[in-house]
């Protein structure tokens, strides 16, 4: 397990665009999130114990703040021939076995999660009404074997002050979590 901090991405950048289809098939693009004030684009995976120790609680967050205005998608950019367990129907069974309310995406051809720089998983970005960045980092300060209970509490902050109109928190922390696993060749020089 290769353990990454995110890039943070500079604050005020504008939300890359993507068309990812889910492990159905159907594809979920940038601008189906339109209508709604707030997005939140976050990488994952299925194996990434970082993302495993955070997913009940990232769920239970979506399905929280989705009543509240918040639009949720979820990308898995991981190369699946060399990690089957992030293959589309392995998506799919963690999408159900969660309660996944939101878009489980996946960007095989890791275009997204470049265009994004996305480095680990899990990897938040929030943007705003015009889909500029507002908060890039980590869910909370809780860690896989850690005594620091998930809470969501970084990116809970963020989100209640966009939702309200105030000032997003200014000091964000990077996420920590596993590295993308790049297909060969396609590794970015920060990746």
């Amino acid at each position: 397990m290769a353990r990454r901090e995110s890039r943070m991405l500079e604050l005020g950048t504008k939300a890359p665009d993507f068309a990812l289809p889910d492990p159905s098939g159907e594809v979920v693009s940038l601008v189906d999130f339109d209508d709604k004030p707030a997005l939140l684009v976050a990488f994952i995976c299925n194996h990434c114990p970082y993302v495993k120790h955070i997913v009940d609680g990232f769920a239970a967050f979506a399905r929280e703040y989705g009543s509240k205005g918040l639009a949720v998608v979820a990308i898995s950019a991981n190369d699946a021939g060399a990690y089957p367990e992030d293959a589309p129907p392995a998506m799919a069974e963690v999408a159900r076995a969660h309660g996944f309310t939101f878009p489980y995406l996946y960007d095989e051809s890791q275009q997204a999660a470049l265009a994004y720089q996305a480095i680990c998983t899990p990897d938040f970005f929030l943007f705003d009404a015009d889909r500029r960045l507002v908060y890039r980092g980590q869910f909370d300060d809780s860690r896989p074997k850690g005594d620091v209970p998930v809470t969501g509490a970084s990116l809970r902050a963020a989100v209640d002050a966009l939702l309200a109109g105030r000032p997003v928190p200014a000091e964000q922390m990077p996420s920590v979590g596993c590295s993308i696993k790049w297909k060969a060749g396609k590794a970015p020089e920060w990746g």
